[in-house]
């Protein structure tokens, strides 16, 4: 997949203009990207026109013109857009209580590594998560991971052939899996592959 690159943005002058339909565009895109995984997860399958909302929002937000700020977001952005052979996403685990919060992240320390998709026919394939940054330790995980899901060719073949895809997390305080996964988030997850 293509990166992002400055030529690629909006200055700050026209994404004021255009911000609310770019919004609306993006919100409908993604609609059909997010996968609940039982009642507090959510993974939040990212591309190149989900990042480029996100940069034109911090470009906004922290009034960054200089190229070299600019040069600084699409470096922490764009290694979520997915390269043609993966599924990349930001992994939510979301209770509204921050006490609760608390008490369940600590339940729930290593989840992360235990996130996966499968494809009909074949063998799961974990998540890689936060090969930015470590947000976990053993005694509690963080709210927000990143996560990369690689893909075999094959894999990829029998999705395009209509095999169905299901996704799910195996933690011992958190077993819920989604099986199979939509065809509407099916077919927006096979743009991203090549």
């Amino acid at each position: 997949m293509n990166k992002l690159s400055p030529t690629d943005l909006y200055s700050l002058e026209e994404y004021h203009r255009i911000r609310a339909d770019f919004r609306a565009q993006v919100i409908e895109h993604k609609r059909n990207r997010q996968l609940p995984i039982g009642p507090n997860a959510t993974l939040y399958f990212e591309d190149r026109l989900t990042m480029q909302y996100q940069v034109q929002e911090m470009l906004r937000i922290e009034r960054i013109f200089e190229k070299e700020g600019i040069e600084e977001e699409l470096d922490a952005y764009n290694p979520l857009i997915p390269d043609g052979q993966n599924w990349k996403a930001t992994f939510m685990v979301e209770f509204p209580d921050p006490d609760q919060r608390r008490v369940e992240l600590a339940k729930l320390a290593g989840i992360e590594n235990l996130v996966w998709v499968q494809v009909a026919g074949y063998e799961r394939v974990y998540a890689i998560a936060d090969e930015d940054l470590d947000r976990g330790s053993a005694e509690k995980t963080s709210a927000v991971h990143f996560m990369r899901f690689e893909l075999s060719a094959k894999m990829i073949a029998a999705l395009r052939g209509g095999a169905t895809l299901a996704a799910g997390i195996h933690h011992p305080f958190y077993d819920y899996q989604v099986e199979p996964v939509s065809a509407a988030t099916t077919q927006a997850l096979l743009g991203d592959l090549s």
